[in-house]
Order: structure tokens, then C-alpha cells, then sequence
């Protein structure tokens, strides 16, 4: 019997950036979004909402809090009041076609408006009903797979000229990116986005209160294996230099480290200490850049998200650690700006996870493709991959969101350095 994909609801976010690589926010993305809500609304849709709306009142700490977050709200959700979950210097109350043709939401908008909250339009045109919302809205976002550069110039120009921002959408190729930075646009988004760096390198940019807590961890004359360990975990960087360099031929041994406790382990303590002192060092005069700073935490997310996933899947040839260091180095080549085939030949990670890093092959290559599918919003890649691994689809967001949190609260005590740590 074919399973009736729709049934489960999905939210993700996705990073947002300026023309300088910033990430000025997040935008929220829930499954089902692009249905029709305006009109009476069936059964169906009423249910729709009722899922999204029912997750945010029990996760609003976890999917909107210490972020600036767009939000698609269908007239529903708008007539439900809630927005007023949330706080209005943290939210952008996204809108489209169905709202603006629904006198009562649209009346909702206009009055969150008029209380502070900001508000854009997905997909915005210069049609009569649009016009007249003009004065209420922020943000225009733009569609730029599917209108033409003409249009697209106008609408940029007025919008400008009437001190209003506009975010191109859809950017998932490169063609699309150097298209929306030469009309001039504020922001984008998309996976092309999503996966874009500049061309300096994180070599030696390592995440700077993380790596002062690493030296004074490691300049007590008994540091706590446990408290390094986790140090180094976080940082995929450090976390490849030290398997690296655990795995060289000055430390060659019989068994190869797999893991950051065992290169610890291989290296030892006085090796340890000499290899951070001469990173921190190197690292004296360097600050790490915000596209890599992002990177990190992406890669962070997706360690932590394919590493908890693990125990709801079957058959995988992985442990949950290999899953975790599959998610931590799938951002390597971007960090370190070197091919992946380069990079995963230097350490002995499983040839599973090589070869879902490379070529999404076998069921580590599944487990990373749903990781990949989720983050991108793409609800039928994440559909087939949970059948594929025998993963209930309904696990997914509380899961997702539960690795957000955990990465948010990781990352605050590594950048962070404690009191008595200075």
C-alpha cells in the first residue's frame, strides 16, 4: 500500500545572506507551505496548520529564539494570532498570494504590521494588489528562476527607490547568484547560497575562545581527556588536523585513529600540548571570517543531526560516531579549500562514509543524502530517504530541531570562554 507522503509535516531553516556573505537571518520552511490557504479551507489544510502551529507552541524556544527568523504564515496561522508567539525583533511575518486575497488575514497582516512587526512578500509583483500593501511592506522577495532580468531590474530600482529591501529566492545555481549580485539585490537565499564561501581559507582560523579553552586546557598539568576530547570535536578543522597528524608516519602504529579519542590517545598528552602551542601560534594573528564561522556550525548541525538519526535507522554499516564525523567533515572543502577526495584520503574514516561524502553511495550515502534533502527543504528527497533507511518521517523535525538546540548551546560555551578561564 503506498504511503500518503503528505501526511507528514516537515520545518527546517535556511540561512539568508547579504552580498558581503553575512547571514542577516533565517527563514523557516515547513511542509505543505505552498498549499492554497485563502478561501474555506478543507479539512486537509485545516490539519496542516494545526501541525505547524501545535510544534511551534511546544519548540518556540528551539526554532525561533537569539536569531533573526522569515516566516510563512498562511491565513490561518494568522487568524490562530500566531505571530504572537514570538517576538517581534526577532520575526518577519512572510506573506504570498493567499493571504493578500484574504480579506481577514490580510487585515491581520496589516495589523501585526502596525504593532512592529516587520513583514515580506514571497514572490512579490507589481500587480494592483500588491500596490496597495506597499506601505506595510519591508521586504520584497523575489523569484529568480522565474522572471525575466527586465522585470527583475524594474522591480529592484522602485523598490529601492521607496527604501525597501529585496531578497532574491531560489538561487540554486551560480548562474542565478551572479545574476542577483549584479541586479543589486539585498540578500539571498537558496542551496547555491546556502553552500557559497569566499575564497579564503580556514587553514588556520580556528574557532578562537574554543581554541584559548584548548590551550588552557592543555597547560594543566593533568587535563581532563574528556574536556579536550570535546574541545576538538566541535571543530571540524582541529578535529581533521589531529587524525591527521595522529595517522602521520611519526606516529605510525598497527591500528589507525578513527576517532578524536583515539588520536588523542596515539598522540598523548606532551605531543598534544607541543601540537596546540604551535597551532596557537600560527593562529596568533589570525580571526576566523564569518562564512567559515557558518560553516562550522553547519558542520556542527550536521554531525550532530546524522549522529542521533543513527538509532532510528536500520541495517547501517556505521557507527554513530562515523555518522558524526560524516556530517562534521562534509564542509572540509570549502573550509580548508581542498578537493574532498584530497582531504578524505589523508584519514582513515570507513570507506562507507567516503563514499557517501563523494558519491551518496550505499546507506551511509542515504543517511547523508536525508541530512542534505532535510536542510535543502527538498520534502521528496527526505520522503524517500526515510523509507529507504527505515526511518519514521515523523521523527524528523523534533529531531532536527532538538540538534539546533544543541548546536546553539554548544556553540555559546565554545565561544565563550568561562570566568575561570581567563
Amino acid at each position: 500500500m503506498k504511503k500518503d507522503r503528505n501526511k507528514n509535516k516537515y520545518i527546517v531553516r535556511q540561512p539568508i545572506r547579504n552580498t558581503q556573505k553575512q547571514t542577516i537571518g533565517y527563514e523557516i520552511l515547513y511542509y505543505g507551505e505552498n498549499q492554497a490557504f485563502g478561501g474555506l479551507l478543507s479539512d486537509k489544510e485545516f490539519a496542516a496548520a494545526d501541525t505547524v502551529y501545535n510544534f511551534l507552541i511546544q519548540n518556540t524556544d528551539k526554532v525561533l529564539k537569539g536569531s533573526f527568523y522569515f516566516m510563512t504564515f498562511t491565513a490561518t496561522l494568522l487568524l490562530k494570532k500566531t505571530p504572537d508567539l514570538f517576538d517581534r525583533s526577532e520575526l518577519v511575518i512572510q506573506i504570498d498570494d493567499s493571504v493578500i486575497i484574504h480579506p481577514e488575514a490580510l487585515a491581520a497582516v496589516q495589523e501585526y504590521a502596525s504593532k512592529g512587526y516587520r513583514i515580506a512578500v514571497n514572490e512579490f509583483q507589481f500587480l494592483p494588489r500588491y500596490l496597495g500593501l506597499l506601505d506595510t511592506i519591508d521586504y520584497l522577495k523575489l523569484n529568480f528562476a522565474s522572471m525575466s532580468e527586465k522585470k527583475l531590474r524594474n522591480v529592484i530600482e522602485i523598490a529601492h527607490s521607496l527604501k525597501k529591501l529585496c531578497i532574491a529566492i531560489n538561487i540554486d545555481t551560480e548562474e542565478l547568484y551572479a545574476e542577483a549580485e549584479k541586479l543589486g539585490v539585498d540578500a539571498m537565499e537558496g542551496t547555491c547560497v546556502a553552500e557559497k564561501l569566499a575564497t579564503k581559507t580556514h587553514s588556520s582560523g580556528y574557532m578562537q575562545s574554543n581554541f584559548f579553552r584548548l590551550i588552557i586546557a592543555m597547560s594543566r598539568e593533568e587535563p581532563e581527556i574528556g574536556e579536550v576530547e570535546e574541545m576538538i570535536s566541535v571543530d571540524a578543522t582541529l578535529s581533521y588536523a589531529l587524525l591527521r597528524l595522529a595517522n602521520s608516519c611519526y606516529f605510525a602504529r598497527r591500528h589507525r585513529a578513527t576517532t578524536v579519542r583515539q588520536a588523542i590517545m596515539t598522540v598523548g598528552l606532551n605531543q598534544l600540548r607541543q601540537w596546540v602551542y604551535l597551532l596557537s601560534a600560527n593562529n596568533a594573528e589570525n580571526e576566523m571570517d564569518k562564512d567559515s564561522e557558518e560553516f562550522l556550525k553547519l558542520s556542527l548541525l550536521r554531525g550532530t543531526f546524522c549522529s542521533k538519526l543513527m538509532k532510528y535507522a536500520s541495517g547501517m554499516p556505521i557507527s554513530s560516531s562515523d555518522a558524526y564525523l560524516m556530517g562534521m567533515f562534509s564542509t572540509l572543502n570549502y573550509l580548508i579549500d581542498a578537493p574532498m577526495e584530497e582531504i578524505l584520503a589523508e584519514i582513515p574514516v570507513p570507506e562507507e562514509v567516503k563514499a557517501a561524502l563523494l558519491r551518496r553511495e550505499g546507506k551511509a550515502g542515504q543517511l547523508f543524502e536525508l541530512a542534505l534533502c532535510y536542510e535543502r527543504a527538498d520534502w521528496n528527497g527526505v520522503a524517500a530517504a526515510t523509507e529507504a533507511l527505515g526511518i519514521p518521517a515523523n521523527l524528523l523535525t523534533g529531531t532536527y530541531f532538538a540538534c539546533v538546540d544543541d548546536v546553539n548551546r554548544i556553540w555559546a560555551q565554545v565561544t565563550n570562554p568561562r570566568p575561570d578561564d581567563t
